[in-house]
């Protein structure tokens, strides 16, 4: 997601929005049980208040937690800094990036960063960050901003143009798109294109779905009937780690940046007003509330139940009771 000085569009309070679902097949608008507003998440208990960790970053994004050394990276975009929080230490300057926005662990746990300036996404070795990719057919990418990892790898990522200036100078592919990169045969594949200013993205925990969240129309758009869309989170089917089709199994209509999914498929979305909550198949769960918008999210701590939050300028969590 862009810093604040390209924010995302005004696509209303996401209590309009909440609920609005696409059954893509089964030809039905809504969702049962689905709130006329939103509320505080109760669907799991009393999930605990957000608390603030840290603070005074310019705009955070990317959380994500290593297991291995017990804490949590992330960027501040602008400050074009990747950061480090941790229990014992807490939020300390990591490394020197231009631009770095979505992280990710691949499967060797070696950490993996979406860069604006270099326009791809480095892997972090023991020579330091080392690009995955230069490009598309001998073309730069806008900025990739998010990405996810397979069981086997396979990186999925999205490629909107906040990154770049007014979201349109140095642009040389005429889209933002959804990628497949394959490392081990450098197979890279732009496998949704239809998506506006396509932002978050996750696995579910069988890797059988894609979930894509899509910030909405933009007037930086190179194709102008995409100007008006709506924005979404969508599912697509996925079968022996590819995309089995572009049609959409759901979609939803509400305001998402970054998201996550815990081990029971449920979905943690950062939107307007918070952290929203979906069900595998898109129901509405609830809402922890956050301070600040928050930007992304991702799940880490010693049990695995601690959602750690980016917004704005500070760092947030907030306990889930046990599954």
């Amino acid at each position: 997601m862009p810093s604040s000085s390209s924010s995302p569009p005004d696509v209303g309070a996401l209590g309009r929005l909440a609920g609005t679902v696409l059954l893509v097949g089964f030809g039905a608008f809504g969702c049962a049980g689905a709130p006329a507003s939103l509320e505080p998440l109760r669907a799991f208990g009393e999930a605990a208040p957000a608390v603030r960790l840290a603070s005074g970053m310019d705009f955070c994004e990317g959380p994500v937690w290593r297991a291995d050394s017990k804490d949590l990276i992330l960027s501040d975009i602008p400050g074009k800094t990747l950061m480090r929080w941790s229990e014992a230490e807490g939020l300390t300057d990591w490394m020197e990036l231009d631009g770095p926005n979505g992280n990710a662990l691949d499967v060797d746990g070696e950490l993996l960063t979406c860069v604006h300036g270099a326009r791809t996404v480095v892997r972090h070795g023991p020579d330091g960050p080392l690009p995955l990719f230069q490009g598309l057919g001998g073309r730069r990418l806008n900025s990739p901003n998010d990405l996810t990892v397979q069981s086997d790898g396979v990186l999925w990522f999205t490629d909107p143009p906040w990154g770049l200036e007014r979201q349109r100078v140095g642009r040389e592919l005429p889209g933002n798109w959804v990628y497949r990169l394959d490392r081990r045969s450098g197979d890279l594949r732009a496998v949704l294109k239809d998506h506006s200013m396509p932002n978050g993205i996750a696995l579910s925990p069988g890797e059988d779905r894609l979930y894509v969240a899509d910030t909405g129309g933009h007037p930086s758009h190179p194709d102008a009937g995409l100007h008006g869309r709506p924005a979404t989170i969508t599912a697509y089917r996925l079968e022996g780690g590819e995309l089995a089709s572009p049609e959409p199994v759901w979609q939803i209509e509400t305001l998402c940046d970054g998201m996550c999914v815990d081990g029971a498929g449920r979905i943690f979305a950062t939107g307007q007003d918070g952290v929203t909550a979906w069900g595998p198949d898109g129901g509405y769960l609830g809402l922890i509330p956050v301070p600040e918008r928050p930007s992304n999210v991702c799940l880490g701590g010693p049990s695995g139940q601690t959602l750690f939050i980016t917004a704005r300028t500070s760092l947030y969590r907030a306990s889930l009771p046990p599954r």
